[in-house]
């Protein structure tokens, strides 16, 4: 996927190990994404990011040909989809984070995350996007409704994070309501 000159979304490679690494450590990052009580190291990063986990497609996020964060997303399974309502419909999910936190508030997330679920909803054939951020991440949640995603439903206490559980708000992104940004 290519945004434009600046901004390409490429398969993640095993020579992107050290960046997941040097992000994965960044207590700013992991402060949103994993806790900063879990810090990687590079076996974790190859455990995590590198082994098989079904659908699952991941990518490097670069902008100027740097390597600066990671996304992925994944054919939501029927259980799952059941449980949150979604029963029939094909739902895809995603994770992202910005992990040169230089690129923080500079539109490149958006610009990813638009990107990305348009190419979710116009070439996979998704019906739904959907995430589940935590309540209290108020940037990405204003990142994710530039491109689209509304709030369906509160999830109380369903992410453990830094030694508590943590809300996260259900949101999903349709493709009558998605956002080019």
């Amino acid at each position: 996927m290519k945004e434009n000159d600046h901004l390409v979304i490429r398969d993640l490679e095993i020579n992107d190990t050290a960046h997941l690494v040097k992000w994965l450590s960044d207590p700013r990052v992991l402060e949103y994404y994993e806790g900063r009580d879990n810090p990687f190291d590079k076996e974790k990063v190859k455990e995590a990011f590198y082994g098989p986990r079904g659908d699952e497609v991941r990518c490097i996020i670069e902008y100027d040909g740097k390597a600066i964060g990671y996304v992925q997303y994944y054919p939501i399974e029927e259980e799952e989809r059941e449980k949150y309502g979604y029963p029939v419909e094909i739902v895809y999910g995603m994770d992202q984070f910005i992990g040169e936190v230089e690129y923080w508030n500079k539109g490149i997330g958006t610009s990813v995350v638009s990107k990305v679920v348009k190419y979710l909803l116009d070439v996979m054939g998704a019906e739904k996007v959907v995430m589940d951020p935590q309540v209290r991440n108020e940037r990405a949640l204003r990142c994710y409704e530039k491109c689209g995603f509304k709030k369906v439903k509160l999830l109380p206490r369903i992410e453990w994070h830094e030694g508590v559980y943590e809300d996260c708000w259900l949101i999903e992104a349709s493709k009558n309501e998605s956002v080019e940004v």
